[in-house]
């Protein structure tokens, strides 16, 4: 038995050479790995060189691509005309493959790497050896992953064909999870839609089921990237379910759109309660207050470090999770006592501006660019006889924000920079409209409203001005968007107009 060992990750190397020769295997290694073997382990084992009879080249690169070594691994033990071949050419079959690859995760997740420095990261004859082994799985064993080494080492002599087609899979997904790293890299943001996309992605938790009981479900994380929820550190509270990272990431991509001291409070992806504050207290104060009653059972963000007020504030109220980039040692006091609360700390991490959104469809799956809030008040168009106070453009503007992130269609009633009233996934405008004053009641009067998509028809406009509404912000566009604007001057409201909308289905 002989067994080929060169690895970068030497954890549990030795350990896992001993058991190979303990089992009789003569081993067989590179560079680091061979020093480490034989001057710290003191175990007996030959240099690759010695093997092909040619030396390493070009600072390393060349070394193990050489007939000796693959020949060695590729030979089908079931046909005679293979093992003739290695018998002709003196070759002896290699049975035990044991590779992990040069870091080139982390070597482009160093700030200010250059181009020379990725593409010395990038292993070539380590894919090459993994991918032979795990081909010829019926007669190599290929290991890539130093987890494995405890239960191959014990099951070596009697690993069965199906253990080894799993083994042979994980190696053929490693490579490709880092070959898609080393692709997109070297793609950059010049081309987010290539003919042939692979995605890289990494487990980071099982869940207990997914959105419902009867389905199954799993974070992973998109590396190299360590922002956003996958990489969220979970600081108490039991697991995190389907359902609670999604309302998570809803909370913390809302909040984190603001500059402002700003809380959210979510339910089923949905904005129930935001508001800016001078200080984060008031904030939560404001958010909690905009629906008391939807607040119940929901997640909570901020965008600032949770202070031991705003934790006081949050008392008598049930929260599934709150998530915020750190938290003040009082403050984690106070919510801790909270057996159940999952407390998420986001070190401060804004989601990935260029990250590609996927959803799947029926055969294959929707890809886009992440909906960037890049339009603001000064491109605005005042389109009525009456322009909008400063206060009623503060509230504008924060409404706007806002109606990002709310599900089509969307329309967000805002006063004093906080969320009054909202209606969400409507079939029709009118709708949403009617939902968003009648959550806000008495307090729709003096708010504005921002929508986003047009207005079809003036039925929505003329519903809002009858509701108290003072001012609104929309995308404009419609074929009818002078009525909608002569309804607005009818009921002497401000309308701007932005050109730009965001649904979000």
């Amino acid at each position: 038995m002989r067994a080929l060992l060169s690895v970068y990750d030497k954890t549990g190397i030795l350990d896992f050479a001993r058991t190979l020769r303990q089992a009789g295997a003569e081993l067989i290694s590179t560079g680091g790995t061979w020093e480490l073997l034989t001057r710290e382990g003191h175990l007996p084992a030959k240099q690759v060189s010695e093997v092909t009879g040619f030396p390493e080249v070009l600072d390393g690169r060349v070394k193990t691509l050489h007939p000796a070594i693959h020949a060695g691994i590729l030979a089908r033990r079931d046909k005679p005309e293979h093992l003739s071949a290695l018998t002709r050419l003196n070759i002896a079959p290699l049975d035990i493959v044991v590779v992990n690859l040069y870091p080139f995760e982390a070597a482009i997740s160093r700030p200010g790497v250059t181009q020379e420095e990725g593409l010395e990261n990038i292993d070539t004859g380590g894919p090459t050896m993994l991918r032979a082994a795990a081909k010829n799985y019926a007669s190599v064993i290929v290991v890539v992953d130093p987890a494995d080494y405890g239960w191959v080492g014990e099951k070596l002599l009697k690993l069965g064909l199906e253990e080894r087609r799993r083994l042979a899979a994980k190696a053929f997904q490693h490579v490709a999870f880092y070959d898609t790293l080393v692709a997109r890299w070297l793609r950059g943001r010049e081309e987010p839609f290539p003919p042939l996309l692979t995605l890289a992605y990494r487990k980071v938790a099982s869940l207990r089921y997914g959105e419902n009981p009867h389905q199954q479900g799993a974070l992973y994380a998109a590396p190299p990237e360590a922002g956003g929820l996958a990489g969220a550190e979970q600081l108490h509270g039991k697991g995190l379910s389907y359902n609670n990272i999604l309302d998570a990431d809803a909370a913390w991509q809302a909040v984190t759109d603001f500059a402002e001291p700003a809380c959210v409070v979510v339910k089923h992806t949905n904005p129930c309660g935001l508001a800016l504050g001078k200080d984060q207290a008031q904030a939560y104060r404001r958010a909690y207050e905009g629906d008391p009653v939807s607040a119940y059972g929901g997640i909570v963000g901020f965008n600032r470090p949770v202070t031991r007020e705003t934790a006081e504030a949050m008392r008598g109220v049930f929260y599934e999770v709150v998530v915020a980039p750190t938290y003040e040692p009082d403050a984690l006091e106070v919510l801790r006592k909270r057996r159940d609360l999952r407390i998420l700390a986001l070190k401060g991490a804004a989601p990935a501006a260029n990250a590609l959104l996927v959803r799947p469809v029926a055969g294959g799956a929707l890809f886009q660019t992440p909906d960037a809030l890049e339009e603001g008040p000064g491109a605005w168009k005042c389109v009525t006889a009456r322009t909008p106070t400063p206060e009623e453009m503060a509230d504008l503007a924060f409404a706007w924000k806002t109606v990002k992130h709310v599900k089509s269609n969307a329309i967000v009633l805002a006063k004093g920079q906080a969320l009054a009233g909202m209606g969400a996934g409507q079939p029709n405008r009118l709708t949403s409209v009617h939902l968003a004053l009648r959550a806000a009641g008495e307090r729709a009067r003096g708010c504005v409203l921002a929508s986003d998509a047009f207005f079809p028809f003036a039925d929505g406009l003329e519903l809002a001005a009858q509701g108290g509404i003072t001012a609104v912000v929309q995308p404009g566009g419609s074929i009818r968007d002078n009525e909608v604007i002569a309804a607005a001057d009818k009921a002497g409201i401000a309308m701007l107009v932005t050109g730009v909308r965001h649904f979000r289905h």
